[in-house]
């Protein structure tokens, strides 16, 4: 028996699940694509979670820090290392896009396409809005109704701001304040033991998740459009390994390293195609890391709605591909008008699955010469598409929450060079009765 002591690993039943998960949906479409409820169940529970532990958190972290130029420093940094990143994703897009030209040669006449199945994505895309009217809606939006509303719509950013507010009122409050924080940190410790009860469920999820896409899209579709998708893997890959890889190495840290150690959350992502899925142990797994915890409260629920380098990358490339195979050529001007647009339309997107591809139908609408309709022409890969940009993002804000926590000082290097050598310790199998708080 102790030959199948690995088969306890939690990443290697998520391989498992991923791997029955397109047998199914390949063997037996139908029971496939019904399962789609089973894999919006297990992130319906992941969800659920998520925002009373950035509440936690970063309220807990905040109190303790207990200064607001500090504080203001640290979100200063933040943003403009995400605008940086998140440039350079637009433009390694572009470049791709120039140099591979995907869509060249296709020929495609979007009157001959069915579009049943993306009116109502070009419909949600029309109601993003101008430009202008997004940034309005960026800022005012991350102002809850109420108190409640915040964790009841479950807005990462509206959490964010109220967690703030109540970190720096118990941290006023002082010897209240310390009872006030305790109090968090212990219940923390209920929601996390909470999460470790429900990711040992992701092997189902991704099996789930995994039948429906296949189920219900077919592999055929990946054959159609095969280039596209290659291109825009091997870029996804180019960019977390070279952009981040560098980055990470002037943080002094291996990217290989980094991503071995949060490799169950890349697989569970890659079954799921939410990065949402493993929002609160990633956290935890960056605090072990290191990494400060008003650090990495701050920086990864920010990083959800302001830094997506796998859509970033994504909305280039396809809008660029859906010029090509339509026979559209693009001035450098409508092209720069293009990625300006795009850095505002992407903060429109989050990690859950289906997003991305309304961000794109909203920046499309600022290319008239692309018919709308030409959208149905990679609908039936988008769900494909999605599981890579999940994975960039996904990678894109856990390195962004260390780096900068080794700027801010907030990064204890030593624990970062120890857990990275040693590696993550492997989640074990389902039992409940084993699950313990940290």
């Amino acid at each position: 028996m102790g030959a199948f002591r690995f088969l306890k690993v939690l990443y290697v039943q998520v391989l498992i699940g991923i791997a029955l998960g397109i047998t199914v949906g390949a063997v037996w479409a139908e029971t496939g694509a019904s399962l789609k409820p089973l894999a919006d169940a297990f992130i319906g529970l992941i969800k659920m979670i998520i925002a009373p532990v950035i509440f936690c958190t970063v309220v807990a972290g905040i109190a303790h820090m207990s200064d607001l130029k500090k504080l203001g420093k640290v979100g200063g940094k933040t943003l403009i290392y995400f605008e940086v990143v998140s440039t350079i994703a637009l433009l390694v897009g572009w470049a791709v896009a120039e140099i591979f030209k995907p869509g060249l040669g296709m020929h495609l006449d979007p009157a001959t396409l069915d579009t049943s199945k993306v009116e109502a994505y070009i419909e949600q895309g029309a109601k993003v809005g101008t430009v202008g009217e997004q940034l309005v809606h960026i800022l005012t939006g991350m102002i809850p109704k109420s108190f409640v509303s915040a964790f009841t719509d479950g807005n990462l950013l509206q959490v964010l701001l109220i967690a703030i507010l109540t970190g720096f009122a118990l941290g006023r409050l002082r010897d209240f304040g310390e009872k006030g924080v305790a109090a968090v940190e212990a219940v923390s410790k209920v929601f996390f033991s909470i999460i470790h009860i429900i990711v040992r469920l992701a092997p189902i999820g991704a099996f789930a998740a995994m039948a429906y896409t296949v189920g219900e899209y077919g592999l055929q579709s990946l054959v159609n459009l095969a280039k596209l998708i290659a291109v825009f893997y091997a870029t996804s890959l180019f960019f977390v390994l070279v952009v981040l890889g560098i980055i990470c190495r002037m943080a002094g840290f291996s990217i290989f390293k980094f991503l071995g150690y949060i490799r169950e959350e890349l697989l569970i992502v890659l079954g799921t195609s939410s990065s949402e899925s493993v929002l609160p142990q990633l956290m935890d797994k960056l605090h072990r890391l290191g990494a400060s915890k008003p650090v990495v409260g701050l920086v990864i629920p920010t990083g959800y709605s302001f830094n997506l380098d796998g859509t970033n990358i994504y909305m280039t490339l396809a809008i660029l591909f859906l010029a090509q195979a339509t026979n559209v050529d693009l001035t450098v001007v409508e092209v720069i008008t293009l990625l300006l647009i795009a850095m505002v339309t992407s903060k429109g997107a989050s990690g859950v699955t289906g997003a991305g591809f309304i961000t794109l139908a909203a920046t499309l609408l600022y290319v008239p010469e692309i018919p709308p309709a030409a959208l149905a022409a990679i609908f039936g890969i988008d769900r494909f598409m999605s599981e890579c940009r999940a994975l960039t993002n996904l990678c894109g804000n856990a390195v962004a929450a260390m780096v900068v926590a080794r700027w801010e000082g907030e990064l204890d290097t030593e624990v970062l060079h120890r857990e990275l050598n040693r590696g993550p310790k492997p989640t074990p199998a389902p039992i409940i009765k084993d699950v313990e708080p940290d």
